[in-house]
């Protein structure tokens, strides 16, 4: 279910564009999330552009615009998931077609919307003999022809290095700011946030701080016999009977927050919310979570949420994207500035 916000008036309010600049707009979905795209662009007044694609016996792709791009800002919206019997290379592979088929059509500019960077947690050589992954694909988007890059919660926003040109890193804190607070209240002293993770740690006292509320870092250590294997302590004594709040960038496997929440459990907390800007429950996230000692989960819908909500039903609450997405484009169409609406902290 969705869960209704109110939104930062300042930040989040449509941006109309006016008929000229609507003329010099072309915006393109690519296949991974189609009502995410149409979302953004019926908050921006504009409609989405033709977009013809097939996928040949070999299983090779192809895309074609279905109306002309020359001279005009293309707009591509794909999120790098799985989707529909697709996969995150899938998601790729027709990204970089779509950008290439813009390039060679005379396209003015191109800009690549992608809500979820797939890649973005190899950032950084780990072992010898390792690509960074994340560099690697921002690098094919350029050279397949992308004049900018856009989007949502990168796991690491200095991989924004990689793109030699802007890169707008946008946050959905505002948006998951607002769905705790609706929870939180007055009722401060009941609410404590926690860190999953050492890697969290700054993030997680944010959130605290919006909130006016404490938090509390949870330790965390892989078992040197077994690196599949979370560690964590047997009790944590700041969150008995009180609600948490665990915050992260992204649900993947779910084995970190459902780690995280059977400690708090059995800790004594009373309730267990977790939040996330993106909810990739690849397997076996979903089956974890519906067994957890969780209480609720909510996430934004930068990937499609089909499936998580089939199994988790009521306790998944998916926050729309779209306003924050669509006012970052609208500012990029009309030259304005995206930092200032999130108060110059995007690039942290």
């Amino acid at each position: 279910m969705e869960l209704p916000l109110q939104e930062d008036e300042q930040s989040m309010q449509s941006l109309k564009l006016s008929l000229k600049q609507r003329q010099g707009i072309y915006l393109a979905s690519g296949s991974t999330h189609p009502k995410l795209a149409e979302d953004i662009a019926t908050f921006m007044g504009l409609e989405l552009g033709l977009v013809e694609r097939k996928q040949f016996p070999n299983t090779e792709q192809y895309v074609r615009y279905g109306n002309s791009v020359r001279g005009q800002h293309v707009f591509i919206i794909q999120a790098l998931a799985a989707s529909n019997g697709c996969s995150v290379n899938d998601s790729l592979m027709e990204l970089m077609l779509m950008i290439d088929a813009a390039r060679r059509s005379s396209a003015r500019e191109i800009t690549v919307v992608a809500p979820y960077m797939a890649y973005s947690r190899q950032d950084r050589k780990a072992r010898g003999r390792e690509p960074i992954s994340a560099a690697a694909v921002i690098q094919m988007l350029q050279g397949a022809g992308a004049d900018r890059l856009v989007s949502v919660d990168m796991h690491s926003p200095q991989t924004q290095a990689a793109f030699y040109g802007p890169f707008d890193h946008l946050m959905a804190e505002p948006l998951l700011t607002e769905a705790l607070k609706v929870r939180v209240k007055a009722d401060l002293s009941s609410f404590i946030v926690v860190s999953p993770d050492g890697g969290r740690a700054k993030v997680a006292e944010d959130y605290a701080g919006k909130l006016n509320i404490e938090v509390v870092h949870m330790p965390k250590s892989r078992d040197v016999n077994d690196s599949s294997k979370i560690i964590r302590p047997d009790f944590i004594g700041e969150v008995e009977g009180r609600t948490c709040f665990l915050i992260d960038d992204m649900i993947d496997t779910a084995g970190t927050l459902v780690s995280a929440a059977k400690t708090l459990k059995d800790s004594g907390a009373r309730r267990i919310i977790v939040g996330a800007t993106h909810g990739l429950f690849s397997f076996p996230a979903l089956e974890r979570l519906r067994d957890a000692p969780i209480d609720e989960v909510i996430v934004t819908d930068t990937v499609p949420l089909e499936d998580a909500q089939k199994i988790l039903g009521n306790r998944l609450f998916v926050l729309p994207s779209a306003s924050v997405i669509g006012r970052a484009l609208s500012e990029i169409a009309t030259n304005g500035s995206v930092s200032k609406m999130f108060n110059d902290r995007n690039n942290r």
